[in-house]
């Protein structure tokens, strides 16, 4: 069953019971004023009937009769007068009224109201010098029962025809509540892997189908960035490790050409052996690379960042190792204000890949700064070196892309997107201010 279908049955269901909670009101109120009314009647014909017969001198039970039958009465009504020892004084036309249901039905309080089959009664006490009587009138009320009936079939058949009312306006009103969701999924359906760049039409943005559609566009660009990435990613990788390959194949079959000297085997061995290094350089650089855009949980903890930009210094000296590589601490009264909570593995490999490019990219010394505002620990890397295009530093950071002045110095254009990531996953900030032929500064800034 669609939601089209479904709503119109739960708006009917609705509909039904609301019709038939109120048709009930309205009967039992509607019944319940009109017994009301026929009580009174029957209430004023007990008591005129003992005011004639017992307080108004000349009238006898003969000439009472005579009264009630000929002056217009209630439908079968029936009139019983008793003294208090319930013995008849009294009676016309009784048929319910006999001295076994007038002693049954000898109530205490006055007026007193019952029913015998379709007829209703009342009890009335009349008292005059000491004197208890009791009067009874059982009469039947057509003009409540007609009007019922009417009554029944006038909320029958509009309960009917609210109901056929109700299905086709609830039809009608869900197609109508449907029908932008019905658009949605015509338009998703024409979504594929080669159209993620489609979006589905957002209206006037305000109510929830809208909204729904304004999120999946927004999951729609997420996706088609990432699979950008993914084919700019496959594309650039597969050249870079082609072209190593390439290189290897092409020095073995020389090498295989022909017998060479021993001096002319070390030759090209070595320059194999040193594309192996840059291959496995690249190659675990993908990996790392893949292995943090899983998002993967890391494992945190405290720690010193002047330390650990000390043992980074000493690590990338043994591979530049007549560059000058000054540290710059701005250090606190507080030394927990040097505390950040990250993974000290990756904050490594980030810092490692900065300052490996500083002195990759430069040839003058390298200084990296540590200082501390009130909300932030900032790092910041600066060199003097070749610098970055202006109109480049904004894509630096995804996967294989290499400035254009530096053609001719080695690397791959992978390190800058694994130092992102992991200052993503550690939830800090990385900013980048770069003068071509000046310099290049890197900032990050780490919450306390």
């Amino acid at each position: 069953m669609n939601i089209k279908t479904r709503l119109s049955f739960q708006f009917t269901f609705v509909v039904i019971g609301i019709l038939l909670f109120f048709s009930v009101l309205v009967y039992y109120f509607s019944y319940s004023s009109q017994r009301s009314k026929f009580r009174e009647i029957l209430l004023e014909k007990a008591q005129n009937t003992a005011i004639l017969l017992i307080s108004v001198e000349g009238i006898d039970s003969t000439l009472l009769k005579k009264i009630h039958q000929t002056t217009s009465s209630l439908v079968e009504e029936e009139i019983a007068l008793t003294d208090s020892a319930n013995n008849i004084i009294y009676s016309n036309r009784t048929h319910y009224l006999s001295e076994r249901t007038l002693l049954e039905k000898s109530f205490t309080s006055s007026p007193n109201y019952f029913a015998i089959g379709e007829k209703d009664g009342v009890s009335y006490n009349h008292t005059i010098e000491k004197k208890a009587y009791h009067v009874y009138v059982l009469a039947y009320d057509d003009s409540r029962a007609e009007n019922l009936i009417e009554l029944r079939t006038i909320l029958f058949w509009s309960i009917l025809f609210s109901v056929w009312l109700s299905i086709t306006a609830s039809y009608f009103f869900s197609k109508l509540a449907i029908k932008p969701i019905s658009n949605i999924i015509s338009q998703v359906k024409e979504i594929n892997s080669s159209r993620l760049n489609s979006r589905l039409n957002e209206g006037r943005r305000r109510d929830e189908i809208e909204q729904l559609a304004i999120t999946f566009n927004q999951m729609l660009s997420d996706l088609e960035l990432v699979f950008k990435s993914q084919d700019e990613f496959v594309s650039n990788a597969s050249h870079e490790l082609r072209t190593p390959f390439a290189i290897m194949i092409a020095e073995s079959d020389y090498i295989l050409g022909k017998e060479r000297n021993s001096e002319e085997y070390i030759k090209h061995i070595s320059g194999m052996v040193e594309d192996l290094r840059k291959l496995n350089a690249l190659l675990n650089s993908l990996l790392e690379l893949a292995q943090l855009n899983r998002n993967i949980q890391i494992f945190l903890s405290p720690i010193r960042i002047d330390e650990l930009i000390f043992s980074t210094v000493q690590e990338i000296k043994t591979k530049y190792p007549g560059r000058k590589i000054l540290p710059k601490i701005e250090y606190s009264e507080n030394e927990n204000d040097l505390l950040i909570t990250g993974n000290q593995g990756l904050l490594e490999i980030a810092l490692k890949n900065l300052i490996d490019n500083a002195c990759k990219f430069s040839t003058e010394q390298v200084e990296i700064k540590l200082f501390i505002s009130e909300e932030r620990i900032i790092v910041k890397i600066i060199d003097h070196g070749i610098g970055i295009p202006a109109d480049e530093i904004n894509t630096i950071f995804k996967p294989f892309r290499r400035g254009t002045n530096v053609k001719y110095i080695g690397g791959f254009g992978v390190g800058l997107s694994i130092v992102s990531k992991i200052i993503e996953l550690h939830r800090a900030k990385i900013k980048v201010s770069s003068n071509e032929n000046d310099g290049t500064c890197f900032e990050i800034l780490f919450r306390k």
